[in-house]
């Protein structure tokens, strides 16, 4: 037997077994022949199995191998022959039943081919039936049987193989071009939306004409009644917007610089990005990418420290004098200091190494034992190593819980009275106490007295419903009011003027006006305080607001959390501590990511390469932590089965809890994460004295909401490149290897994989985004509502509202 190197068996079983065949007789009747007749290995097992005693395999569409079930003795060749023709008659049979219930659910099949094969089948099995009443004489006749018994199985086999190995390499060719095309878009697209004179009309109106085109296209099929393939109607909808933007961007961007101009300059994160790439041309990178993944991201860890170093943000300023490569390191201050940025990384790679102990072998693989811990609580023996585990996976979900509460309640925003605050604090702990409820259900439901059976199984069904039902009820109080931040209204106490320092002249340069113009922002607020003041009688005098520069990050943190509780009632109980290591991991690597970024950068928001890619690689490393892999044996069939025992009404139901389960780490790792300011600026945001100013952080995004959006589009398009460029590889790979002997085995089910986790990312990100988009339009509201911006549009017509001016000439 081969071994997985080989391209042998599946499991160690297949590979370890041994088969010895003894005989007191000759096998075959003669000595058999220097070069023996090839024999294909889907005919070892029919043969196998009728020497055994043992039905044939309904799915093989193998031959008996006729001369085994010979016998030697020349005074009975009849016997001999028919012994042969029983067999065949066997093999023949269960091939019949298995080619009528496939081309029943399928219509691949050649009709005429099929009807020929039963034709020939139904008359050999009549010959055959005729010889059993009368075998006198029927030597000539019985090798005529076997002769159409083994055409019709040969005959089968061919069809099917025929069949089952047709590929379209106009339409693998169109895909892969059409794919390539996107992600080439994706690419240009997100390096446009960067500059400053990016506008979003160039993309609305192609994708408009190429909606209205596929939809003419299909109304225009419906009426003459044509039909076209789905797949190529929406090829036409995606050049038919391709090519209007490509020849806008030339001709908008290209006539005045090299369109080239807009693609990113080779670097590591490319480099990286590119041994994947060429990584899932290889099946041996396909079964151990569980270890690939970390090790990439490993690499992009120890890459981002090293560029922090390099560009001098990690040393001490007296330490960078000297020129790197004939450019001068800038001179200002550190953002961090070594120590920090080294902590960060050693924290992430420590998160990488323990989620990889919970790890599950691919069968192609028997030197690898896959981790216990991957295994339910209710499979173990022993009860106090059951509750050992059971109180570790208690207190993952207590630290879980705890972590972002005080996550919340540092920045704030656990303060406010707002709904979706309330629910974190009352209803998150109740989402808890019902997981772990039902994970000591489930645990020990098979020790539970039989008179309370009944009881622990209602209580198995209806604590993931409750679980569920909380979620979705926090998922819609946080859309409906996604501001959490803390709103005081108080009287303005009797304040100090402010001593103007004498200028005289006009400010000459930018020094001058970074001295006049904050104290005339100063004495102009002073001045509205003031007005406002007399004004008693009209409702509040000032609104102080508490964290607003968190708000777009706690209702990421506050939805992320609210899923991550039905996703782990999908998994085992001990998967909730590398749900722990994913939300640990996460927040290490945006502090780390936030280190290389600058406290103020003029023009246009832009997301870093480093951040998408570390993201992306985040989110497969811990697909492979959770217990799963890209092979349909291992997918989580259990899922299906959390809440609803006896199984689902609906097929789409059960469909969507195995979907749910399998790419959690897609649903979790798709939501846009906010560029966040240094951990030390995010601690100095609290109430302070007027004199000082607050940072902005998150509020800095609404200095230019046109930037916001094209950075939330820029976000959206290099994380879609990204995973555009694996599926593309995978489709390549899948088109390229289609005779390889492991293509369906290996590089099929990944492209299904990668395909269905594309979409589940995709969905994910453009909800993610949309929940971004209305927090932001809850803050632009609250701000047009606020009492104190109101005034002073009333009070001064021409002048910006308060948090405009405020954001515009307020020194940071």
């Amino acid at each position: 037997m081969t071994t997985s190197g080989n391209h042998g068996g599946d499991s160690e079983l297949e590979t370890s077994a041994a088969l010895f065949l003894y005989s007191p007789t000759a096998l075959f009747p003669s000595t058999p022949p220097e070069e023996p007749e090839v024999i294909p290995q889907i005919s070892l097992v029919p043969t196998l199995a009728l020497l055994l005693g043992l039905p044939i395999p309904f799915g093989n569409i193998g031959e008996v191998i006729a001369e085994v079930f010979s016998e030697v003795e020349d005074s009975q060749p009849q016997s001999s022959t028919l012994a042969q023709a029983s067999a065949l008659h066997l093999n023949a049979q269960q091939v019949s039943r298995f080619l009528h219930t496939y081309s029943t659910a399928a219509q691949d099949l050649q009709v005429k081919e099929l009807h020929r094969l039963q034709n020939l089948f139904s008359k050999a099995s009549a010959d055959y039936q005729w010889l059993l009443q009368s075998p006198q004489g029927a030597e000539a006749a019985l090798q005529t049987v076997i002769t159409e018994l083994q055409q019709f199985l040969r005959g089968v086999r061919a069809m099917c193989i025929e069949s089952w190995a047709r590929f379209s390499l106009v339409r693998m060719a169109g895909g892969a071009a059409l794919l390539a095309a996107t992600c080439f878009l994706c690419l240009l697209v997100s390096q446009w939306a960067a500059s400053p004179g990016f506008y979003f009309r160039p993309l609305l109106i192609p994708m408009a004409w190429g909606l209205t085109g596929a939809v003419m296209c299909a109304g225009l099929l419906a009426t003459t009644g044509l039909k076209l393939d789905s797949v190529v109607l929406g090829a036409m909808a995606a050049v038919g917007s391709l090519l209007p933007f490509l020849w806008k961007a030339w001709a908008g961007w290209g006539a005045k610089r090299p369109l080239a101009a807009l693609l990113p300059m080779p670097g590591p994160v490319l480099l990286l990005l590119l041994i994947r790439f060429a990584g899932f041309f290889s099946d041996s990178f396909v079964i151990a990418e569980a270890r690939a993944a970390p090790f990439l991201l490993i690499s992009l860890i120890l890459l981002l420290v090293a560029q922090l170093h390099w560009e001098g943000k990690l040393l001490p300023p007296k330490l960078l004098t000297i020129p790197r490569l004939g450019f001068l390191t800038p001179a200002g201050p550190p953002r961090h200091n070594g120590t920090h940025a080294l902590g960060l990384g050693v924290g992430l790679l420590l998160c990488i190494r323990l989620a990889g102990l919970f790890h599950r072998c691919p069968e192609e693989t028997p030197a690898c034992s896959s981790s216990p811990w991957l295994s339910p609580l209710a499979s173990m023996v022993g009860g106090r190593a059951k509750n050992v585990w059971y109180g570790a996976c208690v207190g993952a979900l207590v630290a879980l819980l705890a972590a972002v509460r005080l996550w919340l309640r540092r920045y704030g925003n656990l303060k406010s009275p707002e709904p979706p605050v309330l629910f974190v604090r009352w209803g998150l702990p109740l989402m808890g106490l019902g997981t772990a409820a039902y994970w000591a259900l489930a645990s020990g439901a098979d020790e539970a007295p039989p008179r309370l059976r009944a009881l622990v199984a209602g209580a198995s069904v209806m604590l993931p419903r409750a679980v569920a039902g909380l979620a979705a009820s926090g998922l819609m109080l946080l859309l409906w009011r996604p501001v959490t931040v803390l709103v005081k209204a108080a009287a303005g106490a009797p304040r100090a003027r402010t001593v103007l320092t004498p200028f005289s002249g006009p400010p000459t340069s930018q020094a001058d006006l970074d001295y006049v113009v904050p104290q005339i922002y100063r004495h102009m607020q002073e001045e509205f305080r003031g007005r406002l003041e007399r004004t008693k009688s009209q409702g509040p005098l000032t609104v102080a607001a508490y964290q607003l520069g968190s708000v777009y990050s706690a209702a990421m943190v506050t939805a992320l959390t609210l899923l991550a509780f039905p996703l782990l009632l999908l998994h085992a109980e001990r998967i909730s501590l590398v749900f722990l290591l994913l939300f640990l991991q996460s927040f290490l690597l945006l502090h780390l990511l936030a280190a290389g970024i600058p406290i103020t950068t003029p023009g246009p928001f832009t997301v870093p390469w480093q951040a998408v890619s570390a993201w992306a690689f985040m989110a497969t490393q811990t697909f492979y932590s959770t217990g799963h892999q890209p092979v349909f044996p291992a997918i989580h069939w259990h899922a299906a089965f959390v809440g609803v025992p006896e199984g689902h009404a609906f097929t789409w139901l059960s469909a969507l809890l195995v979907g749910t389960n399998t790419f959690a780490s897609h649903i979790l790792f798709a939501g846009p994460r906010k560029r966040r300011q240094p951990p030390g600026n995010e601690a100095e945001a609290r109430v302070r004295p007027e004199e000082e100013e607050e940072p902005l952080m998150e509020m800095r995004l609404r200095d230019a909401p046109h930037h916001f959006n094209a950075a939330l589009l820029q976000l959206g398009l290099k994380y879609l490149f990204v995973l555009g460029i694996q599926i593309l590889a995978c489709a390549l790979a899948a088109s390229i290897l289609r005779r390889h002997l492991m293509v369906w085995k290996v590089f099929a089910p990944k492209f299904i994989f990668e395909a269905m986790g594309f979409i589940v990312s995709s969905v994910g990100l453009c909800l993610g985004i949309a929940l971004v988009m209305r927090v932001d339009g809850a803050v632009s509201s609250w701000f047009r509502q606020t009492p104190f911006a109101l005034h002073i549009c009333g009070g001064f017509p021409g002048f910006p509202t308060y948090a405009a001016f405020y954001q515009t000439y307020s020194p940071i």
